[in-house]
């Protein structure tokens, strides 16, 4: 009885899907930076306005924290919005699923994208909130460490980012830090949230997913990171303005990437035996 009960518990257990990842060439971020567009271009109200509130999210963040004395936290929380960028672009995952099953989408397609998959994106955004918890840390720390621990008035210390040795070494270890842990969070995500919502699959096997489809196409999604990092940041530059066209352009052009990279297909559950290592690999 023993031994048929753990038979049983190992067939409960083994993979009910089995992950593919595609290569791709560098070409490809293009294209999917042209298909963000015209899901864009088909869903023009939703998507703007979608991104409309994360501008007027920003804005508000930045108003308070201004208010309140804390601009000093501006610089790092925003450079630190790469690591939650993930999250943000999940309604315009929803948007894209929309597109794509010939329904006009609608703000629900957005807001409401998290339904069904709540506590394995919930994860996901545990996940993420580690390496954006990591980064202020950091950014602290090299703070303290450059400019000791009294915070200056915002122009001297904005000048002092770019005109003295201590500003200028700030920067460029803060880069290199924070270039580190950003490639980290995006080499778990980058397909982790579409495939979570895409599929029925535990966060784990989203970040696996992802953490491949980065291994076996590593130039292509290098130069994609490269692509999200300077949209956003001409985004910030433009006062938050340019985010409400570029996070949904993203967001659908993340979407197009998972579909390239990333194939699923059932196991045969009929067979009764479970899939070799060589299939689980690769």
């Amino acid at each position: 009885m023993s031994a048929a009960k753990t038979t049983g518990e190992h067939k409960a257990a083994a993979p009910r899907v089995k992950i593919t990842i595609n290569p791709v060439g560098s070409d490809r971020p293009r294209a999917w930076l042209a298909a963000g567009f015209e899901d864009f271009r088909q869903a023009t109200a939703v998507s703007l306005s979608y991104g409309m509130f994360w501008v007027g999210l920003s804005i508000a963040i930045t108003f308070t924290a201004v208010t309140l004395g804390l601009w000093h936290w501006l610089l790092p929380m925003l450079a630190g919005f790469m690591f939650i960028g993930p999250l943000v672009a999940v309604g315009s995952y929803g948007i894209s699923q929309a597109l794509e099953a010939n329904r006009a989408p609608h703000l629900g397609d957005a807001f409401g994208a998290w339904k069904g998959h709540t506590g394995q994106l919930a994860m996901m955004g545990v996940m993420m909130m580690i390496f954006f918890l990591a980064w202020i840390r950091l950014a602290t720390l090299l703070f303290a460490l450059f400019f000791g621990f009294e915070v200056p008035s915002p122009a001297t210390l904005y000048a002092s980012l770019l005109t003295t040795p201590e500003g200028l070494g700030m920067i460029a270890v803060g880069s290199v830090a924070g270039g580190i842990l950003a490639f980290g969070a995006f080499t778990i995500s980058v397909v982790a949230i579409p495939t979570l919502m895409d599929q029925d699959l535990t966060f784990m096997e989203g970040i696996e997913a992802s953490v491949r489809s980065v291994a076996r196409n590593f130039r292509p999604m290098l130069l994609w990171a490269a692509i999200l990092t300077g949209c956003v940041l001409v985004g910030v530059m433009t006062f938050y303005i340019g985010l409400a066209l570029i996070l949904p352009v993203l967001g659908h052009a993340s979407w197009h990437a998972y579909e390239d990279l990333v194939r699923i297909t059932p196991m045969d559950d009929t067979s009764g035996s479970a899939p070799s290592e060589s299939e689980l690999s690769r």
